[in-house]
């Protein structure tokens, strides 16, 4: 991503640091913050909203 195409932003829920996001970025999609480098899901757009993503459990996929 180069930063002409990142046109959002939003706070880590984390740190607070500026989160650049893409145009195009959807909801669910994982965004590492600059900051913190804590991994994040967009939870919302139109504002973009951001949440700290869920960690992966062990018994995911079976």
């Amino acid at each position: 991503m180069t930063l002409d195409t990142m046109t959002e932003r939003a706070a880590c829920p984390d740190c607070g640091a500026g989160v650049g996001l893409a145009a195009d970025t959807e909801v669910t999609e994982i965004v590492v913050c600059t900051g913190c480098a804590v991994e994040l899901e967009v939870v919302a757009v139109g504002p973009v909203t951001l949440a700290l993503a869920p960690e992966i459990e062990e018994d995911w996929g079976e």
